[in-house]
């Protein structure tokens, strides 16, 4: 086995699938609140949601969850999954749907590299919605590598993306 392997540059995370407890509840937030599209009904236990008609950015499945509660806190599992809107605009217009609708917010961080928002779906599985700053104006340390860090992020200059 080769000790320096890196995987691709290129290489990207595909989907992430999440267990449910409400199959309905979790389509009602991830398709009605946050606008993505639902690509198949797997019978009436897992549905499968993109943004741009991709076969799944997103699987929700009830198949060893149903009617169970969230996740311990404490333990060992999934920390956020991480969406990636295209710009600080779009992340703008979703930042304002949920405040419209008085979702809650778990942070609002600006890393440096990018601007986020984090919540948690109705399951708490967290997420966290955000975009990337261009590359060249990524913070950087001396030496040239990434310099992220964790702001408070302005929501209200966010929003005023959408009047730009």
């Amino acid at each position: 086995m080769e000790d320096n392997y890196k995987v691709p540059a290129k290489t990207c995370i595909g989907h992430v699938h999440l267990k449910v407890s409400d199959l309905q509840r979790a389509m009602d937030f991830y398709t009605g609140l946050l606008g993505f599209e639902l690509m198949q009904m797997y019978g009436k236990e897992a549905a499968f949601v993109s943004a741009g008609g991709y076969h799944h950015h997103i699987g929700l499945n009830t198949w060893y969850s149903k009617g169970g509660g969230p996740a311990p806190r404490n333990t060992a599992g999934l920390f956020h999954a991480a969406i990636l809107y295209p710009t600080r605009k779009d992340l703008a217009a979703i930042v304002k749907r949920l405040l419209e609708a008085n979702y809650p917010l778990t942070g609002a961080s600006d890393h440096g590299v990018s601007e986020a928002i984090y919540l948690n779906d109705p399951d708490q599985n967290g997420l966290e919605l955000y975009w990337d700053r261009p590359r060249d104006e990524w913070p950087r340390t001396e030496d040239g590598s990434v310099n992220m860090f964790t702001e408070r992020l302005d929501l209200e200059d966010l929003l005023k993306e959408l009047e730009r």
